[in-house]
């Protein structure tokens, strides 16, 4: 693994990997502190979009394995506007030993890869968000002690976090489902690299257009909100058509009685969730964001510690 571009890349054992080192990282954290083992490293984090989770979790996890992170504002790196993709990822590889990346275009993050001579991590892009994917993973492994052979409902937007959760679920022998209003489902290349995926660990990738359908007897409900950065204006336009998706008390009485509910945050409350969800027991929300901050580090070391990982 040389960057970490989309969990599409990996192979099933480098997800298992990276799910078992964030585990032996949190121990280690809890325990007492992680050791530095990313000492005298600097990670560079380029922002586009705004963030609280990515920006947090990242510095502090730098912090916690010895390291440093620097932040760079959309004012200070206008990628492909005051200068090229490409340079700014032959530069910045001068000067830090591993690029971050949140961005609107994800030709934009495909690009740092391609040019830049240290590690590059897509800390968020239009078509995923592999960090937040794989984090989810840990926080359900933590909460159950297995992945293969349960079973999650995805309803809302077929978005970056959707096409994550498809590439993510199936690596690792989950069964997904994904329920979305007509015109709004993901990537049908998504679908069939995942099901490519499924064939090989056993997990089935199922497209429903019902959300009743696609929650009924299901480990875990996942959401996510209706419009994303970048598509506010269409938010109007969407709130009538995704409503009867919403994930309410109703619809997560269709799973099972202890299935987990989840949601990457931020939430619009009200609209893909209600609050009686987000903040009941069923939630485990907190975890989620916490644990971007434990698997991120998996990553970080994988990427950034050479044979000191």
């Amino acid at each position: 693994m040389k960057h970490l571009v989309s969990v599409e890349d990996l192979t099933s054992e480098e997800v298992w990997d990276l799910l078992k080192l964030a585990d032996s990282l949190k121990e280690e954290w809890v325990s007492g502190g992680n050791k530095p083992i990313l000492a005298g490293k600097t990670l560079g984090m380029i922002f586009q979009k705004p963030s609280l989770r990515t920006r947090v979790s990242f510095e502090v996890g730098m912090s916690h394995l010895g390291g440093g992170a620097l932040y760079l504002s959309p004012q200070e790196i206008q990628l492909g506007q005051r200068e090229s993709v490409a340079d700014v990822a032959r530069v910045l590889s001068r000067f830090v030993d591993g690029i971050m990346a949140r961005v609107f275009a994800h030709a934009d993050v495909k690009a740092l890869a391609a040019h830049a001579s240290v590690p590059v991590i897509n800390g968020l892009s239009d078509y995923v968000h592999p960090c937040q994917a794989l984090s989810d993973l840990f926080t359900v492994y933590e909460k159950r002690g297995f992945l293969e052979g349960l079973t999650v409902a995805y309803v809302g937007d077929g978005n970056n976090v959707a096409h994550s959760l498809l590439f993510a679920a199936s690596k690792v022998g989950m069964a997904i489902r994904v329920s979305t209003p007509a015109g709004y489902g993901p990537d049908e290349q998504v679908v069939a690299s995942a099901q490519k995926s499924a064939r090989h660990t056993g997990a089935t990738v199922v497209l429903d257009p019902d959300p009743q359908s696609a929650v009924s007897g299901v480990d875990i409900v996942y959401t996510d909100v209706w419009a994303s950065m970048g598509e506010e204006g269409e938010r109007a336009e969407r709130l009538p058509l995704f409503r009867p998706y919403q994930v309410n008390r109703e619809l997560v009485s269709l799973a099972k009685p202890d299935a987990l509910v989840m949601h990457c945050l931020p939430a619009h409350r009200g609209e893909e969730i209600t609050d009686e969800v987000i903040d009941g027991p069923q939630s485990i929300v907190l975890d989620q964001a916490e644990n971007r901050m434990h698997l991120q580090k998996a990553i970080l070391v994988r990427l950034m510690a050479g044979d000191r990982g």
